[in-house]
């Protein structure tokens, strides 16, 4: 898998959100994209914060109003990412070890250029094909 790069499994069709974004707006296009993130990004692109399904667990737990609360008071704003030339390898070992279901793909010149998740990788898995055997 040392030869597998991020590019070829991360999804390029994103769903991103701006800051002010309210949570009940984040939540009805995650469920209508059938997705379990979001991306906030500002205005050129470049990643402020992701807000996925287990932030959606805090935000009931804390019976906020979820039509006034933007999307700020719950994003991860220190969001770990990886560039599209990291092996998978790199980008499962990272999810395994900080529980993480979804990383964001950055360039720097072009900001959020995809992300990746656990079922991209698995997806991966599914249709890989074994090694021959020696």
């Amino acid at each position: 898998m040392e030869d597998i790069f991020v590019a070829r499994l991360m999804s390029t069709t994103l769903h991103t959100v701006s800051v002010d974004t309210l949570v009940e707006d984040a939540a009805k296009l995650m469920m209508e994209n059938g997705v379990g993130s979001v991306l906030v990004v500002d205005d050129d692109n470049q990643l402020l914060g992701i807000l996925t399904t287990t932030d959606f667990v805090q935000i009931v737990a804390e019976r906020q109003p979820k039509d006034q609360t933007p999307v700020s008071e719950y994003m991860t704003s220190d969001v770990v990412t990886t560039t599209a030339q990291v092996p998978i390898q790199d980008v499962a070992d990272t999810m395994m070890q900080h529980g993480f279901h979804h990383v964001p793909v950055v360039d720097d010149d072009e900001g959020v250029i995809g992300i990746i998740s656990t079922t991209d990788l698995a997806s991966y898995l599914s249709t890989a094909e074994a090694p021959s055997p020696s």
